[in-house]
């Protein structure tokens, strides 16, 4: 799409809801790069890609092992990549996992055999990560909710013996809505599980029928109620907008559906076509998604189907942001939801907030691990990482290093993610010498001003973000900011 067919795009709006907000910013010539990121949007506030490559995995190890040695919390995550099935949406390095029950169980059971393994292995090459307090541990997915209960116990039991666990740990499970089923509920619940997320995608059968889900929107309720009775203390859904033949008007049935369930928190998620790989803000595996090809959606459209123009995925957006901070809920960070009063997503809130930004370790196939000097990506190709694995390596396909100008930039970049003012007593506490109120920040941040999508206040020493800012936030991080840039953008 080359730039006067996204701005058709951007203006083709659903007549029954208001005129999407951003639709100015987003049309006005200043910001033609912006509306060229939003245009297929890869995932751009989730992994922070350093700026030094060829960065030897060893040398990641050792910056981690150096910042752990005197740690805050840490988020700890241990992905396993097993699903029943791929929809067609989804990029992420996932492993199918079908055929008898016998079959199924030996399959997920490896992959939990190598996900413990390659925990021992970080745990023998970086020392202190075995006494580094995890804040809170995540186990996703692919679909780890689709493991055996043995299975499930045994990954639990280890991680919980391995590695810093204490009394504010919390451990977060990751399923599709038709695997968490009453018994799964009531062992993760037994074996200390408080978090549950579940990628319910949309409440309307036919969109996710077209999306490749095997799910009903019947089961995604009643998955919320039974986590409910189970006594579940967060239990968090994700929400897609822009899917195939889906209307604002089913997202409008979606959000009400979550405003009678009442989750703990919601995640919504554009719909992203570009690869991940593209911009290294995500982690995608070996294949693409079958929407990622354009052949095949240009078929999808010639049999009669729909794809939502930029113009109603805006509108699509607003009713959930909108109807979400009017049904009780704070968005902290973009995109992410809680009912009020309860803070943010903890793991998201130990990576990006502009007060911690603590380490995160990711174990498993893909998986995305930082520190503040440098960050490393697990081999997504289920082959290699078995074979590394088992021959004793760590399976760390790359690594980039930070700059200490890249760490100024990836900091101020997360910290803006989260949609809180930044600091700049706590910005230079952080990066003795600068500011955010001198060059190259004041004149980046200026010309943001200049275009209505951030606010200064050099008196508080506060940057903040304004309404359309926040809706933008992840093409401004990924298109504007850097220690080394020009101090402002041409317009």
């Amino acid at each position: 799409m080359d730039y006067e067919q996204a701005l058709a795009s951007l203006r083709q709006t659903d007549p029954t809801a208001p005129v999407p907000a951003v639709l100015g910013a987003l049309a006005a010539p200043e910001n033609r790069h912006l509306l060229e990121y939003v245009v297929e949007d890869p995932f751009g506030a989730h992994v922070f890609p350093g700026n030094e490559p060829g960065y030897a995995p060893e040398t990641f190890l050792a910056d981690l092992e150096a910042q752990l040695s005197g740690t805050a919390p840490i988020h700890l995550w241990s992905y396993i990549p097993t699903c029943a099935y791929r929809c067609r949406f989804c990029q992420y390095p996932v492993v199918l996992v079908k055929g008898s029950a016998e079959v199924t169980d030996a399959k997920a059971s490896q992959w939990v055999d190598w996900n413990i393994r390659e925990a021992e292995l970080w745990l023998e090459q970086v020392p202190s990560l075995a006494s580094a307090p995890v804040g809170e541990f995540n186990v996703f997915g692919g679909t780890p909710s689709l493991l055996p209960k043995h299975a499930i116990r045994r990954l639990l039991e280890f991680y919980r013996e391995n590695f810093g666990f204490g009394p504010e740990t919390t451990i977060r499970f990751e399923g599709d809505p038709s695997t968490f089923t009453p018994d799964k509920l009531e062992l993760l619940a037994e074996l200390g599980c408080t978090k549950l997320s579940s990628g319910v995608q949309s409440f309307d059968d036919p969109v996710l029928r077209q999306s490749g889900r095997e799910h009903s929107a019947e089961m995604c309720v009643e998955f919320i109620r039974n986590a409910q009775r189970t006594g579940f203390d967060w239990i968090s859904i994700d929400l897609m907008y822009g899917l195939l033949d889906q209307t604002v008007d089913s997202v409008r049935r979606d959000l009400d559906v979550v405003l009678a369930e009442q989750p703990t928190a919601v995640v919504c998620t554009k719909l992203h076509l570009k690869s991940y790989s593209d911009t290294r803000t995500g982690v995608a595996g070996v294949q693409p998604a079958a929407w990622q090809l354009p052949d095949y959606r240009d078929r999808l459209v010639r049999d009669g189907h729909r794809w939502p123009p930029l113009g109603e995925q805006y509108q699509m957006r607003e009713v959930l942001t909108e109807g979400l901070r009017a049904g009780g809920y704070t968005e902290h960070p973009t995109m992410y939801f809680a009912r009020d009063g309860l803070g943010p997503e903890k793991w998201k809130s130990i990576m990006v907030d502009q007060d911690r930004q603590e380490a995160e370790v990711a174990i498993g196939l893909g998986g995305s691990s930082s520190c503040r000097a440098s960050e490393a990506i697990t081999d997504v190709h289920w082959k290699r990482y078995s074979e590394a694995v088992e021959a004793g390596r760590i399976p760390l396909g790359s690594a980039t290093g930070f700059s200490p100008a890249a760490q100024e930039a990836r900091a101020i970049k997360m910290a803006l993610s989260t949609l809180q003012p930044l600091d700049d007593a706590l910005h230079q506490r952080r990066f003795p010498g600068s500011s955010l109120f001198a060059e190259p920040w004041r004149g980046q941040f200026g010309s943001l001003a200049e275009r209505g999508l951030l606010r200064l206040d050099e008196r508080a020493g506060r940057v903040e973000l304004t309404p359309d800012g926040e809706v933008l936030v992840e093409a401004i991080i990924n298109t504007e900011l850097d220690r080394d840039a020009a101090p402002a953008l041409s317009p």
